[in-house]
């Protein structure tokens, strides 16, 4: 893991997400990429530029906020672009080959209820880009104990296991999966690939009518340090893909980071 990209809104938790991104990327020895995108507007009748002002505002606004944090000799490199922001995003992540986004669940400040807000919503169901969203105010830890939560472990993407391998080879951490039976279950669903079989120390068996609702069953038993799901049109949290904005109350387990890998297939 090579290249990290960190949105940064104005929420109140982004000074502490973009330190915990810095504590991330050093592990790994990553280049560290913070970014801010914003729409092109103009003012009709008057002869101010608005995007020019809003582009010189964010990069001020960038620089201060990687100013205030501790580095810890990490290369933070911080840059502004226009754009729509699924559009924008796939094109910065394709350009500077990034292998993980991480973004804080609200990048900006809404209801205290909202676990995932309309932009880092779009961000992670919108796009094919490896996330990983960690809470708000958590504190980088290393990673000792992963729960993989899957309804089918049929794999035809190359690399899509990337982000998970790597962050459990880094930090030695336990795998463990949870094998979820739906309503939708195909034969061969729970058979594991060589890559996938070879990095898992235990493997529980669940049937529930969403893999979402199996994750709430057996989260507590696992108690891991990151969750880790991928994403399905109509599949894990399907309930929750539903609109761009996730309710506290309908995700339980919002006090680990999730890591979510494109689909599989």
């Amino acid at each position: 893991m090579k290249t990290i990209l960190v949105p940064v809104g104005s929420s109140k938790n982004a000074q502490s997400h973009l330190q915990y991104a810095v504590d991330f990327a050093k592990a790994f020895g990553a280049r560290l990429y913070v970014v801010q995108i914003y729409n092109v507007y103009t003012k009709a009748g008057t002869m101010i530029k608005v995007d020019d002002i809003i582009e010189r505002e964010s990069k001020e606004f960038l620089e201060s906020h990687v100013t205030s944090i501790n580095t810890k000799g990490v290369e933070v490199i911080a840059k502004t672009f226009k754009g729509k922001l699924v559009d924008t995003i796939e094109k910065i992540s394709k350009a500077l080959d990034v292998d993980l986004i991480i973004l804080e669940p609200r990048t900006n400040s809404i209801k205290e209820e909202v676990y995932l807000g309309k932009t880092s919503g779009k961000i992670v169901k919108r796009t094919q880009i490896p996330a990983l969203i960690v809470p708000e105010g958590y504190v980088y830890k290393p990673i000792v104990k992963i729960l993989v939560a899957l309804k089918s472990a049929i794999i035809r993407k190359q690399g899509v296991l990337n982000p998970l391998t790597a962050i459990k080879n880094q930090f030695k951490a336990v795998v463990n999966m949870l094998l979820v039976k739906t309503p939708h279950h195909n034969e061969g669903d729970f058979e594991l690939n060589d890559n996938l079989k070879a990095m898992i120390t235990n493997t529980t068996y669940s049937e529930s009518p969403t893999t979402f609702q199996g994750v709430l069953e057996h989260y507590k038993n696992h108690n891991p340090d990151l969750l880790c799901v991928v994403r399905r049109h109509r599949g894990f949290f399907k309930k929750l893909w539903e609109d761009d904005v996730i309710l506290k109350k309908d995700f339980h387990s919002s006090k680990i980071p999730v890591l979510v890998l494109s689909g599989l297939k």
